[in-house]
């Protein structure tokens, strides 16, 4: 799994902040977030990281990711109005903060401008 530290602001990292690194499923489980926007509740994030990435997520390992991720300043949380559907119950929402907007773009950065460094002759052919 790769890790990185990254800037919050000019200068100045975020390794005051409990916990530094973003791991993938991480950034998987912040990017579902940011899809889902209003409805970024356990359950929808755990069926949408599964519709998007094709593969399995386990709910414990999508709510235990949610905890880290509040821990460490990314995302905030508040409880949703009670459903019939959900027989009463409420629904911890789940919010992109303005440092988890930051990270996240940093991130595409990074993996954008390794991809770009990567020469063609990888791509066009040679040895496999």
């Amino acid at each position: 799994m790769t890790q990185a530290v990254f800037v919050i602001d000019k200068g100045e990292t975020n390794t005051s902040m409990k916990g530094t690194y973003l791991g993938e499923f991480e950034e998987l489980v912040l990017l579902t977030v940011g899809i889902l926007h209003d409805d970024a509740y356990g359950l929808a994030i755990k069926d949408e990281l599964e519709k998007q990435s094709g593969r399995t997520a386990m709910i414990s390992s999508v709510h235990k990711a949610l905890v880290r991720l509040e821990d460490k300043g990314f995302l905030n949380s508040n409880m949703g109005g009670a459903t019939e559907e959900r027989g009463g119950r409420k629904k911890r929402l789940y919010q992109l903060t303005a440092t988890g907007k930051k990270v996240l773009n940093q991130s595409k950065e990074l993996r954008n401008t390794m991809w770009d460094s990567v020469p063609k002759v990888v791509w066009e052919g040679g040895n496999s």
